[in-house]
């Protein structure tokens, strides 16, 4: 009956952390370069203080761990110069509000008003000297490795000027945690290292790579699965209760 009612209401319980996700994968289907997320459980073995210690017949379904789905998602054509996507595997570095630096997939940048090469929500890319501030009256390109240049819109149109390089950087998946913000960081806190070998398209983003259909059929595995775990915890009421009707017959 324990181990009946404790994998049953704990089971319960991570089901809904994961249908959370589940629906938070849903309402990134269009965020640009977003990883989707998935929650894997695992079953714990409750230990008692109390002596003698009894029957190991308790376990907890608990949230062993956050696994994130790295997969590349599709590229997008946009032709806007600002706008950038990483083939295969790599990231690109930007400058986090504590002046830590965070890795995004997420390409389509911008200017501010002070020419900075930014994110959408404000975060400057890391060139190799800092973040990369951009000339006014400039036509902006940028080379597959990252490097940014320009032509002046007027006078010697024919001349090409290298004003930066954006970091683009390829560690090991096992070292990256998503942080609350999206951003990805390496788990120790450090900066990675440039890596030679990742390059990127200019003018494409990339999509997401949660597929909607896939979401959608666990979305209702998950409420199915839910929906059979209360039916047991109602189960194990029932028999709870007419085992005590048996004993108190007697």
């Amino acid at each position: 009956m324990d181990r009946l009612i404790y994998t049953a209401m704990t089971g319960a319980s991570q089901t809904l952390s994961r249908q959370a996700a589940v629906a938070h994968n849903l309402a990134n289907v269009s965020t640009t370069g977003y990883r989707a997320e998935e929650h894997r459980l695992r079953a714990v073995q409750v230990k008692s203080n109390a002596l003698p210690p009894g029957l190991s017949t308790r376990a907890f379904a608990v949230d062993a761990s956050t696994h994130t789905d790295f997969t590349p998602g599709p590229q997008i054509f946009t032709g806007r110069a600002f706008d950038m996507a990483v083939q295969g595997t790599g990231w690109i570095a930007v400058q986090a509000p504590d002046g830590s630096e965070a890795y995004t997939r997420s390409g389509n940048f911008e200017l501010n008003v002070n020419g900075i090469l930014q994110t959408r929500s404000g975060l400057p890319v890391q060139g190799d000297g800092g973040p990369i501030s951009i000339p006014p009256e400039v036509k902006v390109s940028v080379g597959i490795d990252g490097t940014v240049s320009t032509i002046p819109e007027s006078g010697e149109k024919n001349t090409v000027n290298s004003i930066g390089r954006i970091k683009l950087v390829n560690p090991l998946e096992a070292d990256l945690v998503r942080g609350e913000d999206g951003l990805f960081r390496m788990k120790d806190r450090s900066a990675a290292p440039i890596d030679e070998q990742t390059k990127i398209a200019s003018g494409y983003i990339e999509g997401s790579n949660v597929n909607a259909a896939e979401q959608m059929v666990n979305m209702i595995s998950l409420a199915r699965q839910f929906e059979m775990q209360m039916k047991m915890l109602s189960t194990a009421d029932a028999n709870d209760r007419a085992a005590a009707q048996i004993l108190s017959s007697r």
